[in-house]
C-alpha cells in the first residue's frame, strides 16, 4: 500500500524559504512520478512542480526560478525547495505520487506565508 508523509510546512515571512519533504513508503519509489501540488481556499487544487523517474521537473509558471524539486530514490523522498516566498504561495501543499494511471496522495502541510 503506498503511503505518502509530508513534512517541512510552517510560517515564514515574505522572502523567506521553506523546504518540504515528502517520503514514500509501499512502492517501487524509483519508478514513479512525483509531484507537488498546492491548494489555496476557495481556489482549485494546481501542479507546482513534478519530477519524472529521469530527472526531468517541470514547474507552474508562478513558481519558477523560486522554487526546485528533487528527488532521492535512495531515500524515497521527494524535496521542494521554497525560496522567495509571496504571500500568494500560501496553501496546503500535496505531495503525489503517479503510478500506472493510479494517483496517490498525502495528506498536505500548510504552508503561511505572512509577516
Amino acid at each position: 500500500q503506498v503511503q505518502l508523509v509530508e513534512s517541512g510546512g510552517g510560517l515564514v515571512q515574505p522572502g523567506g524559504s521553506l523546504r518540504l519533504s515528502c517520503a514514500a513508503s509501499g512502492t517501487t519509489f524509483r519508478l514513479d512520478a512525483m509531484g507537488w501540488y498546492r491548494q489555496a481556499p476557495g481556489k482549485q487544487r494546481e501542479l507546482v512542480a513534478g519530477i519524472t523517474t529521469d530527472g526531468s521537473t517541470l514547474y507552474a509558471d508562478s513558481v519558477k526560478g523560486r522554487f526546485t524539486i528533487s528527488r532521492d530514490n535512495a531515500k524515497n523522498t521527494v524535496i521542494l525547495q521554497m525560496n522567495s516566498l509571496k504571500p500568494e504561495d500560501a496553501a496546503v501543499y500535496y505531495c503525489q505520487l503517479h503510478q500506472l494511471g493510479v494517483d496517490y496522495w498525502g495528506q498536505g502541510t500548510q504552508v503561511t506565508v505572512s509577516s
